[in-house]
């Protein structure tokens, strides 16, 4: 069975604290935030107060994904916010091995991204390093878009890499994931679905969460 991590980015920002909560009741594992810096991607998202405030309602936990240039001089603003996962680009990284370790001598699971265009054989060096590892099955920056299908492809690589070297990170997809493609991401190798306005955008969001989850 999945974890569910319901993007914060497709929540209505008007009505933000009813929507963690919804999310805090119902069978989600995890929040999924999304950060953007205009750059790294071509989109602007939440800041750390937006973040402070999820923190402050949010009864699971914050998985928090930073698209951004130098992802380094902001891991322990994020750390202090409280996420307990933080997730860099692979693409945005000069020192992976270096930020990778930062992430975790402050306490939370090191994550790395790889976007649409970046094979899986770029992470064999560090792979042993990580907690988690998230598959970008849409080009970043913005919600709504397609799943790109070449994805499945690459998480089932990635569940071969894992099981060749006996590891045990957690795979994550974020970009596209609805009910019609959930049972495929899982079988194919994924833990951890990312899923933004298929949730939000229902019109019985925890029953969707329940049946992606299912």
């Amino acid at each position: 069975m999945p974890l569910i991590a319901p993007s914060l980015l497709a929540a209505d920002f008007g009505n933000l604290q009813r929507d963690i909560e919804m999310v805090n009741a119902s069978d989600a594992d995890w929040f999924h935030i999304d950060i953007m810096d205009g750059s790294f991607v071509p989109n602007f998202s939440i800041g750390s107060p937006v973040v402070q405030a999820i923190k402050k309602h949010a009864k699971k936990p914050m998985d928090v994904h930073l698209m951004v240039v130098s992802p380094e001089k902001h891991i322990p603003l994020f750390a202090k916010l409280g996420a307990d996962i933080l997730t860099v680009h692979y693409e945005a990284c000069t020192h992976l091995n270096r930020t990778i370790h930062q992430i975790k001598e402050l306490g939370m699971k090191a994550g790395v991204s790889l976007n649409p265009h970046s094979p899986v054989s770029l992470l064999e060096e560090i792979i042993t390093e990580v907690d988690m590892v998230l598959i970008m099955s849409v080009n970043p920056g913005y919600g709504g878009q397609s799943f790109i299908p070449a994805s499945l492809e690459k998480i089932k690589k990635l569940d071969q890499l894992r099981k060749d070297k006996g590891l045990n990170f957690l795979i994550e997809v974020d970009g596209g994931v609805d009910l019609k493609n959930a049972k495929d991401l899982v079988n194919a190798g994924t833990d951890v679905l990312v899923a933004g306005n298929t949730v939000f955008s229902s019109t019985n969001p925890q029953k969707t969460i329940k049946l992606l989850k299912a």
